[in-house]
């Protein structure tokens, strides 16, 4: 039809004659818009808590699990290594498992979780992320507190149980990046994004020694006071969760104008008509890129997070205080990287020494390869303690900086889909999760060896560089086309036919080329504009 026309504008004329700010990735932060008392950090700071739990009622069955088996488990113990001197007397497990068992209860819970990773990056693009990341939380603290329950019925139970906690879990990483996607201006990727996940490391760091020192005491029976405690703190969060977050700023009661304006003139909203682009993102070698770099960087971290208890206690032979102690020192040393580095980055791209491809691209690459290196050392230190763990600090301390690598670059190049993609990267990222503690196992069962330990970590080495690569021949930083919305409306009225949602008569009317007077020939006249996060809005020509 000749009064249709498909045309693209780029005009840095239209953009600087425009009287507000459009979507783009180059708009800084207006003086008057606060930052560190404002709704979007203080959704950072409810995230940071919320995965403090995630990963709280996540790790401490890691932990707890030394001491529910037997001593008469399968596992030979090094003697390569002095037995540390405490005052502390083991306590005999109520569990005869084998090695076997206690790797498959480590396990279930990502059988789980690997389920309702896309589901829930699709269920929360489409409703929000709030109620679907508060019950997922929710899930997985009521099922925690039942696990001392289902342990002393049946193995079977148990396993479901953990299966079960995976499930609700599971939903937590796409319903927050919807979040993000949604709630993050651009130029705030890396520092929020990064302060908000930073939760999962420093739970972690607290949950560990915690652990420890509670299976060794006599509070509430030892270990079954592990479950009861992080499982309480877990329905004190959901509680706060659900009364102080918000889906969409524009749902806020106490934003500010001024930093709903921010928020909404540089991140594109939620679609109330919406479609998801199935072919093009599957097709991504983008999205291929963040998944390899995800897959690589979880197994080692799930080498870490659910073996390295083992490795203390078996091969170091840490008593289980100490070893609970110890093992969350790398963690905590993340914790203070990742949000370290989120805020380095986004202050080079903001100075613009690196643009948002090249900064995914550096910290990623750091991210990976610094783990893959200290890893290997530490297996070659002999039995001096303090070295291996100072290499293990190291590692993760490198390790932090992926999160403003992969772990933000879902958002970058595809903001309105970020919560799908995460819930596609972490379902691969997740196969690590239940096959990690299969190979240290089949490894390290029959022969807890120094030894032995080098080919594990020989291994997360190896696939550390492959994901490194990967992601560096095949990542980008820059929004996609399949992520910009299409609007369709009548020149010489300014009113929409068709659009995706979260497009308000506001935008409508402060695009300048759309003028109300010009080119009214002949009647209406339709336009087809697209909006394009890194240039603004974008019509194509006759």
């Amino acid at each position: 039809m000749n009064s249709e026309k498909y045309v693209r504008w780029k005009s840095e004329e239209s953009i600087n004659n425009s009287k507000e700010p459009l979507y783009g990735n180059e708009i800084e932060r207006p003086s008057n818009v606060p930052t560190w008392t404002s709704a979007r950090y203080v959704l950072a700071y409810m995230a940071f808590f919320g995965f403090f739990n995630v990963y709280a009622l996540r790790v401490n069955l890691s932990v707890a699990i030394v001491s529910m088996a037997n001593t008469s488990d399968t596992h030979n113990a090094s003697n390569e290594c002095p037995v540390s001197h405490t005052n502390s007397t083991p306590k005999e497990g109520e569990f005869n498992w084998s090695s076997n068992e206690k790797a498959l209860v480590l396990g279930a819970f990502f059988y789980g979780y690997i389920c309702t990773q896309l589901i829930g990056g699709i269920l929360a693009s489409k409703f929000g992320g709030k109620y679907l990341f508060g019950c997922g939380v929710l899930c997985t603290t009521v099922f925690t507190l039942l696990t001392p329950v289902a342990a002393r019925t049946s193995f079977a139970l148990l396993i479901a149980t953990r299966v079960v906690e995976g499930l609700g879990e599971g939903v937590t990483f796409p319903a927050m990046h919807a979040m993000w996607g949604v709630w993050v201006p651009p130029l705030e990727r890396s520092k929020l994004v990064s302060l908000g996940y930073a939760g999962c490391h420093f739970g972690t760091f607290i949950a560990q020694p915690i652990s420890g020192i509670l299976c060794n005491s006599d509070f509430l029976g030892g270990w079954p006071s592990v479950f009861y405690v992080f499982g309480t703190l877990g329905l004190i969060w959901c509680l706060m969760w659900f009364i102080v977050v918000h889906n969409k700023p524009r749902d806020h009661p106490r934003i500010s104008a001024a930093e709903l304006q921010y928020i909404e003139s540089t991140v594109p909203q939620e679609q109330t008509e919406f479609t998801i682009p199935w072919m093009d993102i599957l097709t991504s070698r983008h999205v291929w890129a963040i998944s390899c770099a995800h897959f690589a960087n979880n197994w080692g971290f799930y080498t870490l997070l659910t073996c390295l208890p083992m490795y203390l206690k078996y091969v170091l032979r840490f008593d289980m205080t100490t070893s609970g102690i110890i093992s969350a020192l790398p963690f905590f040393v993340m914790w203070v990287s990742i949000n370290l580095s989120g805020f380095v980055c986004d202050y080079l791209r903001e100075k613009r020494i690196l643009n948002t491809t090249q900064a995914r691209k550096v910290f990623n690459s750091i991210g990976l390869i610094g783990p893959a290196i200290f890893l290997v050392a530490a297996g070659y230190v002999g039995c001096n303690n303090t070295l291996i763990i100072a290499f293990i600090c190291i590692a993760t301390a490198f390790n932090g900086c992926t999160f403003p690598g992969f772990n933000s670059n879902h958002i970058d190049i595809a903001s309105r889909y970020s919560g799908i993609l995460m819930g596609i990267t972490n379902t691969f990222a997740t196969i690590p999760g239940f096959v990690s503690p299969i190979v240290v196992e089949k490894l390290t069962g029959d022969n807890e060896t120094r030894e032995q330990w080098r080919i594990v970590f020989f291994i997360a080495c190896g696939i550390y560089i492959v994901g490194t690569i990967l992601f560096i021949l095949l990542a980008s930083g820059e929004e996609q086309e399949w992520n910009r919305p299409q609007f369709l409306f009548l020149d010489d009225t300014r009113q929409p036919l068709l659009r995706d949602e979260g497009f308000h008569e506001k935008d409508i009317n402060r695009l300048p080329h759309l003028n109300h007077n010009a080119n009214s020939n002949s009647g209406m006249s339709r336009h087809r504009v697209s909006f394009s996060s890194s240039g603004g809005y974008e019509s194509p020509d006759a």
